[in-house]
């Protein structure tokens, strides 16, 4: 064939691949169009959203300047950072101006306004609706940051000796009633149960439907071998809320504690109600597990386990605990077909993770 009949092919064959080539760059790019569209819309009613809720709405054309010049810094140079227009959420001057202009506006449409003083542009609430700039309140967060402090000290007896560097500070109004009930959830960690109970005690007179001060004396109560009282005070906070999780998970550990079957069932009752809506919860699973185990029931318990050590990031973990658990000769169809599915469902993440070279170093040495 002569030559000259292969230039024509060649040529069609580029213009195919060239035509190609930009068809794809134009769907990509469209694509980004499409996002940063969406991404104009999400911080318009972003920034109002922040004015409606007490916030500076300055503060996110700040916000993004900061996060321009970390991303920058993270880069590298002009040469090695990747171009904002092949950005899906690039944070550019544009974007930042356009914050800026969207923040006067606010001002300028009403020159008395006040970030949160009014929800009236709200489709979804009557236009005469009137806030105040203050965020609601229901009384429970100084509670909660006392737990939290409790909670993430390196142990509890730092968190009592915090508490009581607190109480014989100079500043005697520090030390509030929510500051009184961290140093007795404090104890009650530490193991101090009974001092616990005597601390919590005046504080449960005078917020007698406070959960937090009522969970905290049904577990002192239940630690200082006052089982009855315990149970008396968790089963009228289960018959008040059936379907809270604190109540529950608080009281199935206190059974927990006991290691006996009978409240290993009665943990059983009180959570499996929760139990559809927590497959993603890695503390009501290993609760569960615990109350499924003393109950004797050693397929419920493998199954919730393993659901623990997957949810808790170690999926070759779970996968080994299930197919040792298949193996069991009291495995019934109903639960070997669970079984299955979450085999089914967790071996593609394990492959991967293999293939990545990532391993479970607890597994490796065994």
């Amino acid at each position: 064939m002569p030559a000259f009949a292969i230039r024509p092919i060649a040529a069609a064959d580029d213009a195919a691949m060239a035509a190609l080539s930009s068809a794809q760059a134009l769907l990509v790019q469209r694509q980004i169009d499409y996002t940063r569209s969406n991404e104009a819309e999400a911080d318009r009613i972003g920034i109002r959203t922040l004015a409606r809720s007490g916030y500076d709405p300055e503060a996110m054309a700040d916000f993004f300047v900061k996060l321009q010049a970390v991303i920058r810094s993270n880069q590298g140079g002009e040469r090695e950072r990747t171009p904002d227009y092949l950005q899906t959420h690039p944070v550019t001057t544009t974007r930042i101006s356009e914050a800026r202009e969207r923040a006067e506006q606010l001002a300028a449409a009403d020159p008395g306004f006040t970030p949160g003083a009014s929800v009236s542009d709200n489709p979804l609430l009557p236009g005469s609706l009137r806030i105040s700039g203050a965020k609601g309140d229901s009384g429970q967060f100084p509670w909660a940051r006392e737990r939290l402090r409790v909670l993430s000290a390196d142990t509890p007896n730092a968190a009592v000796r915090e508490y009581e560097r607190m109480r014989t500070g100079a500043d005697p109004g520090k030390f509030a009633e929510p500051q009184r009930y961290g140093l007795a959830l404090a104890k009650l960690l530490d193991g101090h149960a009974t001092a616990a109970a005597a601390d919590l005690s005046p504080l449960l007179q005078a917020h007698p439907d406070n959960l937090w001060i009522s969970l905290a004396m049904g577990e002192a109560e239940a630690r200082s071998g006052k089982a009855d009282a315990a149970d008396a005070r968790f089963e009228g906070l289960l018959a008040r809320m059936p379907s809270n999780r604190a109540v529950a998970l608080t009281y199935a550990g206190m059974l927990g504690e006991r290691n006996t079957p009978a409240a290993g069932k009665r943990a059983q009752a009180i959570l499996r109600p929760l139990l559809g809506g927590s497959s993603e919860d890695p503390v009501f699973q290993s609760v569960f597990a615990r109350a499924s185990e003393i109950a004797g029931d050693p397929v419920r318990a493998g199954e919730a386990w393993a659901e623990a050590a997957y949810l808790n990031g170690r999926p070759e973990q779970a996968l080994v605990q299930l197919n040792t658990l298949k193996k069991r000769s009291d495995v019934d169809y109903y639960a070997r077909s669970r079984i299955d599915s979450r085999i089914a469902a967790i071996t593609p993440t394990v492959l991967e993770l293999r293939r990545q070279g990532v391993r479970d170093e607890d597994l490796d040495r065994r």
